[in-house]
């Protein structure tokens, strides 16, 4: 009789642990982001910074996969705890760092957790809700990304303004104590207590694999030009491991990455279009801040806020999303959604020089509308075609799936970015010749000019150009992905358990 508000309750409790649990991996990044200049103060290696988050993204995706098949042999709960007490170490450890080399190294050992909370976090929320349910449960998870959006540089400032940059990582401590204490109280699961064989060659395979990818992704023409034997290299040395990992998988008994993942058009296709989707994310989130301050003219705080209009309607179209798939399906969802990206990123294309700051908002909240419309079906999708014991893997690469997106086109838009304003300084008009500032110093000039002078006004117009071309990039990683969601299923073939 009193079983179905227990139950219901317990669940409330989970949810809460996972929402909690995701804003310690969410708002990380932008804790950190906010104290830079107090940390490189403190610890010097002010051209090491950029590791700070490299380190971070790189580990971070990498281990998710891994995780996945992990939490489908041992059971989400034990995954899940042992993620949140390797980030709360690495935390730890990262307040006590001496140096930019010692912190970079524990940032990869928070990003080790990292990895794991991102794995299990929707998985779990697949285990215990319905396919029904799991949209409005997405739109709670989605939520997290919005206030982390917002709360982390404001925490952040506060903490290193008003205390120590040491702060944004100890803070960490309780919230992690918190979740894993619910997580233990109130995360009951039935997983079948089969003997598997850990695929420990095909891990340790995909481990190096992935890290050489994302390593020359998130180098590649920032420490050395795209066109040079570094990234020929990295491209060589990437297809070698490819191609040893593929043999090992196909030997292994329990591969972390079955074939089953590659052969199922379903969870291929809404994994590649995962891939577009992570690319185009990326455009707003590198420039759009910066091209509010260096070329609308509003300030940091401001900028913020702009970038973080997107985080209102995400969630929202996520948790609305679930009446349009039960309806229309998991894969024509999707399609309205990157239809309404496509229009969004278009629409960048129309507004006129400088950029009014309500059209940035406007296009910021269509782009949200449209990602919650693609993230939440595809997931929710490929996790409802497989058992449980099949959930964590398909989970895994789906979200991985993002974070790759996400590095290529961090890659993508920083060359077509940086082509475009280095084409615009070298064409500069004659009266400008030698007065112009290199790329590095172009934001650094726009910002501390106080007066609307030649130089100033070419340079802002240059960001823009080389802005729009961002948005155009976006353009057409959004077309690529409505081309392989037309190729997609329109029926995602459900699994009862």
């Amino acid at each position: 009789m009193h079983d179905k508000p227990v139950k219901e309750m317990r669940r409330n409790w989970v949810l809460f642990a996972l929402m909690i649990t995701m804003m310690l991996a969410a708002m990380d990044n932008t804790i950190v982001a906010t104290a830079i200049p107090q940390i490189v103060g403190d610890l010097g290696g002010f051209s090491l910074f950029s590791w700070l988050f490299s380190i971070y993204l790189l580990v971070q995706t990498v281990t998710i996969p891994i995780y996945g098949k992990l939490a489908d042999i041992y059971g989400r709960k034990p995954i899940l705890i042992f993620g949140i007490l390797i980030f709360l170490l690495g935390s730890a450890a990262c307040a006590a760092a001496w140096n930019m080399h010692s912190l970079i190294f524990f940032r990869g050992l928070q990003a080790v957790g990292a990895g794991a909370i991102m794995a299990t976090v929707n998985t779990i929320a697949g285990d215990i809700y319905t396919i029904q349910e799991r949209a409005k449960i997405q739109g709670w998870l989605s939520s997290v990304w919005g206030v982390s959006a917002i709360m982390g540089p404001a925490v952040g400032g506060a903490l290193a303004d008003y205390a120590s940059w040491r702060w944004i990582f100890l803070i960490n401590l309780p919230i992690g104590a918190g979740a894993i204490a619910l997580i233990i109280f109130y995360l009951h699961e039935n997983k079948p207590n089969n003997h598997h064989k850990i695929d420990w060659a095909g891990a340790l395979a995909m481990l190096v694999t992935g890290t050489v990818i994302m390593f020359g992704l998130l180098q590649g023409g920032q420490s050395w030009p795209w066109l040079s034997f570094n990234t020929l290299g990295i491209l060589l040395l990437a297809v070698l491991l490819i191609f040893i990992t593929i043999r090992i998988e196909r030997r292994a008994v329990e591969p972390i990455l079955p074939a089953w993942v590659w052969k199922k058009k379903v969870i291929l296709r809404a994994n590649l279009a995962t891939i577009g989707m992570g690319i185009a994310t990326m455009g707003p989130s590198m420039y759009l801040p910066v091209f509010a301050q260096s070329v609308s003219g509003v300030g940091a705080m401001a900028a913020g806020f702009i970038l973080a209009s997107m985080s209102i309607t995400w969630p929202l179209s996520s948790s609305l999303s679930g009446k349009l798939y039960l309806r229309v399906g998991f894969r024509n969802t999707a399609l309205c959604g990157i239809i309404i990206v496509i229009l969004g990123a278009a629409s960048f294309l129309l507004i006129p020089f400088p950029g009014p700051v309500w059209s940035l908002v406007a296009i910021q909240m269509t782009l949200g509308a449209g990602f919650g419309l693609i993230t939440t079906p595809l997931l929710v999708g490929v996790q409802s075609t497989v058992v449980w014991g099949q959930r964590g893997v398909v989970t895994g690469t789906n979200i991985f799936s993002r974070y790759f997106g996400q590095s290529i086109g961090a890659a993508v838009f920083a060359a077509v970015f940086n082509a475009t304003i280095s084409e615009k300084l070298q064409n500069a008009p004659e009266v400008l010749q030698g007065k112009l500032p290199g790329v590095n110093k172009m934001v650094e000039v726009l910002q501390t000019h106080t007066s609307v002078s030649e130089v100033s006004l070419y340079l802002r117009e240059s960001f823009f150009y080389a802005t729009n071309n961002v948005y155009i990039s976006m353009v057409v990683a959004g077309l690529v992905t409505l081309i392989i969601l037309l190729l997609t299923p329109a029926k995602f073939p459900s699994v009862k358990e």
